[in-house]
C-alpha cells in the first residue's frame, strides 16, 4: 500500500500529483538545502479515500498522523500540546494544480489555554502569544465549524474602535486576551465547543481541508480553468511547523515573484508586512510595503531572499511565486510555485528566458496559456480623451473595463445573468467571492496590495483589477461608495483601468492595444514549429487587415451574406427575394453583383498572395426580409402580395431547410452572379498586378449531384471570361453528415474540403445551438453528461466523422482540407485538427495568435 504520509525530507518534488504543488515545492526546497520549516504531507490519495469513504477520514490515519507529529517533535525539540516549548503547526491545502486561495488554511494550530501561556513564556511576549491564539480561534471557527467570519471581524473592529487604534497589530496583550474570551463565547452562542485537545484540532483541520476541495470556490475555479479529475484528483494536506512573522519588528511575512508578473521585468516583485502572519498579506487586511523596503530594513535577509529566488528560478526554469516568513531575523521559505502571470508578462518572460539561455523556443511556447493571449489584446483608455479619474488605487491586473457597480457577490452573479457588465466593488475580496469574479468584467477593492487575493486571482484570469484604492469608502447598507466627495450608487457605470489603478465615473473611450514585439517574436517561433496553417474568418477589409497583422496566411471563410447588410444594398436584396420574375431578379442581382465585386476586391487586395475562401450565399432568404409588422408597399408590389410571398418563403425549420446549395440549385442565377462578381474582381486585380487568389466554396452540400450542378455554373462563368482562371479552386463545406459519408464521391468534383463544424456539430448531436445553449446545455455540463460545450470544443464523435471524410476524400485525390467553424480558434480543437492531418484552421481575427500558438503546441506535443 502506498504511504499516506510523507515527510518533506522523503518527498519526491517531481510528484505533484501525489504530493500536491505546495508539498512538492516544500519537499524540493528541502532537498535543495533551503531554509524550510519541518513538516509532512498527507497525500492526495488520502483525499480520494476520504470521498470514497463517504466523507470520513480513513481508518488508521490518526495513528499515522500522531507518528508524524512525534517525528516533528524530535526534530524541533518541542512538544505538541506541551506546557513547555509548545509545537504549533499550520495545516494547508495543496492541489496538484495551483489554485491560489481556493481552499482552506489554518495557522497556529495546537493552541489552547495552557499552550498559549507556555508560548507566552517561551517567546517572552504575551501579546504575540494571544495574537496567535485569537487568530487560531477565528480561523478554526470559520473554516472548521462554519461560523460566519463577519461575527469575529465585527468583534475585532469593535475592539479596535474601543482602544482607539486602526490596525490589528496595535492592539495590546489585554485587548487580545479579552478578544479570545469573546471569540470563545461566539462558539457557545452557536452551540459549538472550542476543542482544547491539539490532536482533535489537527484531525478536524485535516478534514476541513479535504472538504474544501469540493467547496464552491474550488469547484468553480476548476470549472473555469477546465481542471478535470484527470489533471487534479484531490488536494494534499501539508502540516508544517509554525514559524512566526508576528514576533515584532524584526519579524514579518511576504510574497515575492522572481520577476514582475505584470510587466515581466527581471527583478523581484512583491510585498511584505512586518509583525504579521501570512494570511494578512494575501487577505489584504493591511496594506503591505514593497519588497524593496526589506533591503533597507533587513538587508541581510533581503540578500538571502534574492539569492534563494535566483536559485529557485534557475532550478525550475520558470518564474516563481514564493511565500516567506521572517522570525526574529531568520528567513524561512514556506512555498514556491510557478507564478500566475498576465498574458503580457508570460509572453515577455518566455522570450527573455530564451534569450538568457534558460529555456529553448519549444519550452517558451509550451509554457504559454494560449487562452490568455487574447487578453493581450484587451482595450485601454484612449490617450486622446481627457478624463479625470475620481480615485486611484494600485493597478494589479492590466486592461480596462466599463460596467455597472455591484457591491456583493450574489448581486454580481444575478446582474451578470441578465447580461449586465459588472464591476465588482469590495473592501477586500475573499476566496468565496471567486464565483463573482467569473461573472464580472473587472474588480475594484479599497484594501489590499498587489499580492492580495483579488490581485492574484484577477491577474490569473486576465481580469482588469485595482486593489488598495483607499480613496474610496464603501457603504454596503446604503449600496454606495464615495470617492473624494463623489458618490457612486450601485448600478451606476464606472470604468476601471487595471494598468494604472485609475477609476473613472461613467464610460470612457477605450482603444485596442497593438501587438507587442515579444508577442511577434513568439509568434514567429511558433510559425516555425507549427505544421497547421492558420487562416482567418473575415468578411470585411478591416477584419482581413487585422488578421493578416496577427499572422493569418489567408482567409478560410469569407461570408458573402454579410456584404448584403449595408443600407445601400439591403433594399435591392429584399426586392430580389420578393420578386417571382426571373428576369427582374437578374436585374436586382446585377446591381448587387457590383457591390459584391468591389467588396471582394478590397478583401483580396488586403490578402494579396494568400488564398481567400469565399462562401456563396448560405442563409435562408427570409432571414433578409424585414419583420412582418414593418412591411410596407413597394413600387411594384402591394403589401398583401408581399405578405403572401412571406408565407411562401416561411419554413418550419429554416436552418435545415431552403438554404446553401439548395438555394443555388433553386435559383441558379443567385450563385451565377456571385461567382461572376468574384471572378471579375479577380481578373481586374490581376490586371492591376495584384496577386488575388480566391477560392469558391459551396455551403450545405449533402450529395455529389448537388455539387456537380454548381460546378457546371462555375465552369460556364469561368469560360465566359477572357482570362486564365485555372488557379481558382472550387470546393465545398463539409457540414452535412451525408457529405461526410459520401466524401469519396464528392472529392471527384472539388479541390478542397472545409469543415463547417458549427453546423456539423448541430447535425451530429441533433442540437439546435440557439436553443440548447440557453436551456439545458449548462445543466449537461454541470452534471457531467458532457465535459464541455461542443460548440466551443470539438466533440470526439464529430472528430470521428471528420476523420472518415478526410480519409475517404484523400483516398480519391490530394485534397486541401481545413476547418472554418468557430472551433478553429479553440486550442483543444486545434490539437484535434493537427492529429487529423488538416492543412489549416480558420479562426476569428482576434484569435489568430491563439491559433498559431496552439498549432505550435500541438506540433511540439504530437511531433
Amino acid at each position: 500500500m502506498q504511504r499516506r504520509i510523507v515527510s518533506f525530507e522523503e518527498g519526491d518534488g517531481r510528484d505533484r500529483r501525489l504530493l500536491g504543488g505546495k508539498g512538492a515545492g516544500l519537499a524540493e526546497m528541502t532537498r535543495l538545502g533551503l531554509p524550510v520549516p519541518s513538516g509532512f504531507i498527507i497525500t492526495t490519495e488520502v483525499c480520494n479515500e476520504y470521498y470514497a469513504n463517504n466523507k470520513r477520514l480513513p481508518d488508521g490515519l490518526e495513528e499515522e498522523v500522531r507518528d508524524a507529529i512525534h517525528k516533528l517533535e524530535e526534530k524541533s525539540g518541542k512538544k505538541f500540546g506541551g506546557n513547555k516549548s509548545p509545537l504549533l503547526v499550520s495545516v494547508r491545502s495543496g492541489a496538484p494544480i495551483s489554485m491560489p486561495g481556493m481552499m482552506d488554511t489554518i495557522l497556529n494550530l495546537g493552541l489552547n489555554d495552557d499552550t498559549v501561556e507556555a508560548l507566552a513564556r517561551e517567546s517572552n511576549d504575551p501579546r504575540f502569544a494571544y495574537d496567535a491564539y485569537r487568530r487560531f480561534i477565528q480561523m478554526f471557527g470559520k473554516i472548521v465549524l462554519c461560523i460566519d467570519e463577519k461575527i469575529f471581524a465585527d468583534l475585532l473592529d469593535e475592539m479596535k474602535r474601543e482602544k482607539g487604534v486602526i490596525y490589528d497589530h496595535e492592539l495590546d496583550y489585554e485587548s487580545l486576551k479579552e478578544l479570545v474570551i469573546k471569540f470563545k463565547n461566539v462558539y457557545k452562542e452557536h452551540g459549538k465547543t472550542f476543542p482544547t485537545d491539539p490532536y482533535q484540532q489537527l484531525m478536524l483541520a485535516i478534514e476541513a481541508v479535504f472538504k474544501s476541495w469540493m467547496g464552491e470556490r474550488a469547484v468553480e475555479y476548476r470549472k473555469y480553468y477546465k481542471i478535470t479529475p484527470e489533471i487534479a484528483h484531490g488536494t494534499a494536506v501539508n502540516v508544517v511547523t509554525m514559524v512566526f512573522g508576528n514576533l515584532g519588528n524584526d519579524s514579518g511575512t511576504g510574497v515575492v515573484f522572481t520577476r514582475n508578473p505584470e510587466s515581466g521585468e527581471k527583478r523581484l516583485y512583491g510585498e511584505f508586512l512586518r509583525n504579521a502572519q501570512g494570511e494578512d498579506v494575501v487577505a489584504g487586511v493591511r496594506t503591505p510595503e514593497p519588497i524593496e523596503r526589506l533591503a533597507i530594513e533587513m538587508p541581510k535577509v533581503y540578500e538571502e531572499l534574492v539569492a534563494i529566488c535566483s536559485k529557485l528560478e534557475k532550478h525550475y526554469r520558470e518564474v516563481q511565486d514564493v511565500e516567506f516568513t521572517i522570525e526574529r531575523g531568520k528567513l524561512y521559505m514556506l512555498q514556491t510555485r510557478a507564478a500566475k502571470m498576465n498574458a503580457y508578462s508570460m509572453v515577455k518572460t518566455s522570450v527573455d528566458m530564451v534569450n538568457e539561455g534558460l529555456i529553448d523556443k519549444s519550452k517558451a511556447i509550451k509554457r504559454i496559456d494560449v487562452e490568455q493571449i487574447e487578453r493581450l489584446l484587451y482595450k485601454q483608455p484612449d490617450p486622446k480623451y481627457d478624463a479625470k479619474p475620481i480615485a486611484k488605487g494600485i493597478g494589479a491586473s492590466p486592461g480596462a473595463a466599463t460596467g455597472m457597480v455591484v457591491l456583493d457577490t450574489k448581486r454580481a452573479i444575478e446582474f451578470a445573468k441578465n447580461n449586465h457588465n459588472v464591476i465588482l466593488v469590495r473592501e477586500e475580496t475573499k476566496p468565496e467571492d471567486v464565483p463573482a469574479f467569473f461573472k464580472s468584467v473587472g474588480v475594484l477593492t479599497s484594501r489590499g496590495g498587489k499580492t492580495s487575493h483579488a490581485a492574484v486571482v484577477a491577474r490569473g484570469m486576465g481580469l482588469p483589477c485595482i486593489v488598495g484604492c483607499s480613496e474610496i469608502s464603501i457603504d454596503e447598507e446604503m449600496r454606495v461608495f464615495k470617492a473624494n466627495g463623489i458618490t457612486i450608487r450601485e448600478g451606476e457605470i464606472v470604468t476601471i483601468v487595471g494598468t494604472n489603478g485609475y477609476v473613472y465615473k461613467g464610460s470612457i473611450p477605450l482603444i485596442e492595444p497593438e501587438i507587442t514585439n515579444e508577442l511577434k517574436q513568439l509568434l514567429s517561433w511558433a510559425s516555425e514549429l507549427k505544421r497547421l496553417g492558420v487562416r482567418a474568418n473575415a468578411d470585411t477589409p478591416e477584419g482581413a487587415k487585422l488578421a493578416r497583422s496577427y499572422g493569418a496566411k489567408g482567409i478560410g471563410l469569407c461570408r458573402t451574406e454579410r456584404m448584403f447588410n449595408a443600407s445601400d444594398r439591403l433594399p435591392i436584396l429584399v426586392s430580389m427575394i420578393l420578386t417571382k420574375d426571373k428576369e427582374e431578379r437578374k436585374k436586382h442581382l446585377a446591381r448587387l453583383a457590383e457591390f459584391i465585386k468591389n467588396d471582394i476586391k478590397s478583401i483580396l487586395t488586403v490578402m494579396e498572395g494568400y488564398p481567400v475562401t469565399i462562401r456563396l450565399l448560405d442563409p435562408p432568404l427570409h432571414e433578409f426580409l424585414p419583420r412582418v409588422d414593418e412591411v410596407e408597399d413597394l413600387p411594384n408590389m402591394r403589401r398583401e402580395e408581399i405578405l403572401q410571398r412571406y408565407k411562401e418563403l416561411e419554413e418550419i425549420n429554416p436552418m435545415m431547410g431552403h438554404r446553401g446549395v439548395r438555394l443555388g440549385i433553386t435559383y441558379p442565377e443567385i450563385y451565377e452572379y456571385q461567382i461572376r462578381a468574384i471572378l471579375d474582381a479577380t481578373v481586374e486585380l490581376r490586371r492591376e498586378g495584384i496577386n488575388a487568389i480566391p477560392q469558391i466554396m459551396i455551403p450545405q452540400v449533402g450529395s455529389v449531384e448537388e455539387i456537380r450542378v454548381i460546378k457546371d455554373i462555375f465552369e460556364n462563368v469561368k469560360r465566359s471570361i477572357d482570362y486564365d482562371l485555372s488557379f481558382v479552386k472550387f470546393g465545398t463545406m463539409i457540414e452535412v453528415v451525408r457529405a461526410c459519408l459520401t466524401a469519396q464521391e464528392i472529392a471527384d468534383v472539388v479541390e478542397f474540403f472545409s469543415f463547417g463544424t458549427n453546423d456539423l456539430t448541430q447535425a451530429v448531436f441533433s442540437f439546435s445551438r440557439e436553443d440548447v445553449e440557453g436551456k439545458f446545455l449548462p445543466l449537461y455540463i454541470e452534471k457531467g453528461i458532457l465535459k464541455y460545450n461542443p460548440f466551443q470544443t470539438l466533440d470526439p464523435a464529430v472528430g470521428k466523422i471528420m476523420k472518415m471524410a478526410i480519409d475517404d476524400g484523400r483516398a480519391k485525390r490530394d485534397l486541401e482540407i481545413g476547418i472554418c467553424g468557430e472551433h478553429g480558434g479553440d486550442p483543444s480543437s486545434i490539437d484535434l485538427c493537427h492529429r487529423l492531418g488538416l492543412n489549416y484552421v480558420s479562426a476569428s481575427p482576434h484569435r489568430i495568435p491563439i491559433a498559431i500558438l496552439a498549432a505550435a503546441q500541438s506540433a511540439i506535443k504530437n511531433g
